[in-house]
């Protein structure tokens, strides 16, 4: 008798505050926030944010995805009034939801300007690579609620700029422009307003051309060892590279560098 088949995961029948696009020619998916003018995030949007990653990376026709959003502002946050609406055990699922973009094993681009507050900002922090227009102004103004950030946002910022950034961020709920957000690290690149879409273009069409396999063993890599020693991180380092030693890919990355020709990367 054989193991039936794994479930995969499913699509939510609709989803609330955003739209998804799937180019399989690019290899490329879009998440993008649409609920004008701020783009607030409410409590079912991040629910089915999650979901969506979950698709996204048992997609075989995806390689890359992308989160952006329509209009002047990233998001402004969350729905305010979601928080005293949801019950604890939904709200025990906040930081859950939104580290989707990390656990998913494919590259994550985030694209903002304008506002990218609260949770737009906690989820920017969960991807791999930040865009960031001139007009960005990244911030976690929890505080001004009675509150603290809820969703990993002031834990995954302090792993980036360290604590004393993080409490002049976090306890003061300031603002940080993309430009100064690059200049700490919290940005991956910081462009003009009108060269966002394009910077966002360009960076999806570069990591397609690298090998999937590799991509995936790097994310996760890098992930694990954040929260590792340095004698740690080696070892497994070089465990991930030994695993990749005996791959398809591996040795269609050496042929074609000794046959000085495009290599044809299968994800093997």
């Amino acid at each position: 008798m054989t193991d039936p088949a794994p479930l995969l995961p499913t699509l939510p029948d609709s989803f609330d505050g955003f739209h998804l696009a799937i180019d399989p020619a690019r290899e490329r998916a879009d998440i993008v926030l649409d609920r004008p003018p701020l783009n607030v995030v409410t409590m079912a949007e991040r629910e089915q944010l999650r979901a969506v990653f979950e698709v996204l990376d048992a997609d075989d026709r995806v390689r890359v995805i992308v989160v952006r959003a329509e209009g002047e502002h990233f998001s402004s946050g969350g729905e305010i009034r979601g928080f005293l609406d949801a019950s604890p055990e939904h709200v025990s699922r906040l930081a859950w939801n939104i580290a989707a973009p990390a656990r998913c094993r494919k590259p994550v681009i985030i694209a903002s300007r304008g506002y990218c507050f609260g949770v737009g900002f906690e989820l920017a922090l969960a991807c791999d690579f930040r865009l960031a227009s001139e007009t960005c102004l990244y911030s976690l103004p929890e505080q001004r609620l009675g509150q603290i950030p809820g969703s990993g946002g002031a834990a995954r910022l302090q792993k980036m700029v360290g604590i004393t950034r993080t409490k002049d961020i976090v306890m003061r709920s300031r603002r940080i422009a993309g430009r100064q957000a690059y200049d700490w690290g919290i940005a991956t690149e910081c462009v003009a307003d009108a060269e966002l879409e394009a910077a966002a273009d360009k960076l999806a069409d570069e990591l397609r051309g690298f090998p999937p396999l590799a991509q995936r063993t790097a994310k996760k890599l890098l992930n694990d060892i954040e929260e590792t020693n340095l004698s740690l991180g080696i070892e497994l380092e070089g465990q991930a590279y030994g695993r990749l030693r005996s791959s398809e890919d591996f040795r269609e990355g050496v042929e074609a560098f000794h046959q000085k020709r495009k290599p044809n990367f299968r994800g093997r």
